[in-house]
């Protein structure tokens, strides 16, 4: 969701040559390969095929296998996005190849050392020769780091660009309607992160909450292929199943997942770029963290932040159901341009003759 507007602004400026490398960290087809299907991603050069693995795994063998590759291509610059461990990575090969790392989505903090993406954003964005930030905030960050302000950007959210773009065809599809659900009378569930899903304790006080939410409306969790171990591997795949009003389903493409979020009541997840979608789809959004590296979409979105206390969750969404949703004051800069301006500050960064 990223990648795409930028390759896409790229293409239409006619000076750019793109070698694309899918590490393959996110590798499950309904994780990855559908994303490049539904977003017109053409097929990429490189597959680097990591798969799973601990994060020093992952790091380490993206590290060795795109070596290599930019040491052949010899690039004028490696652009990487978000805060995965293949973002890092990447940006730490290109480092020390003295090639040039442009990092989109750099900045964002959320201030919580125990998350392995905080580190993976700090230390990118340490390496990186152009910074391209979504908020004002992400510079103030990056300015307490000692980073040089002449390297920070501010263009906007990318996510928003490709949300905006694919938007009309993804309502189009009809997914609410094919499940039976009535718009805007459901709401959509994601869980992922390690913190949440990792612990049985944990993962157990979320279906609490679920449990009593889906006594009010119905709920639709597409589940993550890590969540769906969990379940099984604590014995809790059986009480899922129990509550009727939750509908559990295999992960969505992009497109499918967008048509059933931007007409949802409610979203609950753990996600970072959903916490972002809801805040100019307008949907309410409880984010099932403490804290956010996102702060934006609290201040000028729909998004808050209620932990992972099965009361307090409840509490957040009865609040949420029981008043009209007010039309957010979208982002400064998420405008669907965001690419545009990243592609401009790289051409004359770069070099190139338009």
């Amino acid at each position: 969701m990223k990648i795409a507007p930028i390759m896409s602004a790229m293409a239409r400026r006619g000076v750019f040559e793109q070698v694309l490398v899918h590490t393959g960290q996110h590798y499950d087809d309904a994780m990855s390969q559908v994303f490049f299907r539904d977003l017109g991603i053409g097929k990429p050069d490189f597959n680097l095929g990591v798969g799973s693995g601990s994060h020093s795994s992952q790091t380490a063998q993206v590290m060795v296998s795109l070596e290599p590759i930019l040491l052949d291509r010899q690039p004028d610059c490696v652009v990487v996005v978000g805060d995965v461990n293949s973002t890092l990575a990447a940006a730490l090969v290109a480092a020390k190849l003295l090639i040039p790392v442009a990092h989109v989505e750099a900045g964002l903090r959320s201030f919580d050392d125990t998350m392995p993406e905080e580190l993976n954003r700090r230390l990118t964005d340490a390496v990186s020769s152009f910074l391209f930030t979504t908020s004002r905030g992400a510079k103030e960050n990056l300015c307490r780091e000692g980073i040089d302000e002449g390297r920070i950007h501010f263009v906007g959210n990318v996510m928003i660009d490709t949300l905006l773009r694919w938007l009309p065809r993804a309502r189009s599809l009809g997914v609410p309607q094919s499940l039976g659900l009535a718009p805007h009378g459901y709401a959509v569930v994601t869980l992922h992160r390690p913190s949440n899903v990792d612990a049985a304790d944990g993962l157990e006080r979320l279906l609490d909450a679920l449990e009593q939410i889906q006594g009010w409306l119905p709920v639709v969790i597409p589940l993550h292929p890590r969540t769906r171990q969990r379940l099984v591997r604590f014995g809790l795949s059986q009480r899922l199943e129990r509550m009727s009003h939750l509908q559990v389903m295999e992960p969505l493409g992009y497109l499918e997942f967008l048509g059933l979020l931007a007409d949802a009541r409610l979203a609950l997840t753990d996600s970072g770029g959903i916490q972002e979608e809801t805040t100019i789809l307008g949907v309410p959004c409880l984010t099932l963290r403490d804290n956010t590296e996102r702060p934006v979409t609290i201040t000028q979105g729909t998004n808050r932040l209620v932990g992972t206390r099965a009361e307090r969750i409840v509490e957040a969404a009865r609040q949420v159901l029981g008043r009209a949703v007010d039309k957010p004051v979208g982002p400064e800069l998420w405008d669907g341009h965001a690419a545009e301006r990243i592609v401009d500050v790289l051409a004359i960064g770069l070099g190139t003759k338009r």
